[in-house]
């Protein structure tokens, strides 16, 4: 007796394109596919100046809030989503607490730089970077260490847990000023041919470019890792950590490994945001702001270097494109319905495309082989 296959569904027909494309870019030569990233480089390089495009342009740029400023927050949301990505798209290791490293970054720079600080260090900028990301890494450290023999929904607890301590140590004791914050933090540091500086207030192009150049390294590093005996462990970690023991993969060192990494990126875009807000606060390191990015991770596509970049980019750019816009119905800023809408796109995203909108590679071969699976014969 002989069985007809089912047509593919949509999800898996997506894959295979997918994956035609990125065949068709590895199969390049390494000239064409170098001319073919450098020229994506420089068009990134060159958003702040979209809305001169015709007609195309109006469209892109937001318009209750200046696009240079949308543009840096896309470009540290970006790098908190690529952070993440480490931990949960290629450890496997389930993280709701991510925003707490995102405040550990900010803070540390903030009590070694804010004439507020009851540190009275006044450091500038550039020396409270590597800092800032040590002790980034080591919250990493200390969350990832208890956390080693839990998984699934016991790990989302512990690091949900580990948020709220931070938040509340924020928002209650003497040093971190509460509600109050810290302000006067110090920005990047250099100066145009006049002697103006050149991170200032009134233009925050500068701040932009800086975060595209630090998504570029963080690129590299990341890629480097996953092409490594380190990526090739968390790989091993996240489909079967049992079998990975088995293995002979050191699944503690490599996990530790993930959370600090993640941890230090995080970190940084904390030192990035308090660099261009000179002010910090309690009131901006709320749970919701960890749920964001893991949705923007997963909607992304989860393990994908270009997935995460989307999906972060996106859970900043739609929100801030709402702004100032009114809906027909209510005649009240769409900004107010941002998390229904975000709710929304997520639902249907994970209906049509569980890999995400640019899924890696793995990730699209084993919903490929489960829908084999569950089809009917």
């Amino acid at each position: 007796m002989t069985t007809v296959d089912n047509p593919p569904a949509t999800s898996t027909v997506a894959a295979a394109r997918n994956g035609r494309l990125r065949g068709w870019f590895g199969r390049l030569p390494w000239p064409a596919r170098t001319a073919i990233i450098l020229v994506v480089l420089v068009l990134a390089y060159l958003l702040p100046w979209v809305g001169n495009v015709p007609v195309i342009g109006p469209q892109i740029i937001t318009s209750g809030i200046d696009w240079a400023s949308a543009l840096f927050e896309i470009s540290y949301f970006a790098l908190l989503a690529l952070g993440l990505n480490v931990v949960v798209g290629f450890a496997g290791l389930l993280d709701l607490g991510y925003v707490g490293f995102f405040a550990v970054g900010t803070y540390t720079v903030a009590l070694l730089t804010s004439p507020d600080s009851s540190l009275k260090t006044n450091w500038p900028w550039l020396a409270a970077i590597p800092v800032a990301i040590a002790v980034s890494m080591l919250s990493g450290l200390i969350l990832g260490w208890p956390t080693l023999r839990l998984r699934g929904d016991y790990l989302a607890i512990v690091t949900l847990g580990f948020a709220e301590i931070i938040r509340i140590i924020a928002d209650n004791t003497s040093w971190t000023r509460g509600d109050r914050g810290l302000s006067g933090l110090p920005h990047p540091p250099g100066t145009h041919s006049d002697g103006t500086p050149l991170f200032g207030v009134r233009d925050v192009r500068p701040y932009f470019w800086l975060g595209l150049t630090v998504i570029v390294i963080v690129i590299i590093a990341i890629r480097n890792l996953d092409n490594s005996r380190v990526g090739r462990s968390w790989l091993a970690i996240r489909e079967d950590e049992e079998a990975a023991e088995i293995m002979g993969v050191r699944t503690v060192r490599f996990k530790l490994w993930a959370f600090a990494i993640g941890a230090c990126v995080g970190g940084f875009g904390g030192v990035m945001f308090g660099g261009e807000n000179g002010f910090i606060n309690s009131g901006i390191f709320q749970l919701q702001f960890s749920i964001l990015i893991l949705a923007g991770v997963v909607m992304g596509g989860s393990g994908n270097i270009a997935g995460a970049i989307l999906g972060g980019a996106l859970i900043s750019y739609v929100p801030n494109r709402l702004r100032g816009i009114n809906d027909p119905l209510f005649h009240t800023d769409l900004l107010q319905w941002r998390y229904l809408l975000f709710g929304l796109v997520i639902i249907l995203v994970m209906v049509f495309r569980p890999q995400g909108l640019i899924p890696s590679r793995r990730r699209a071969m084993e919903l490929k082989d489960r829908a084999k699976e569950v089809a009917p014969q």
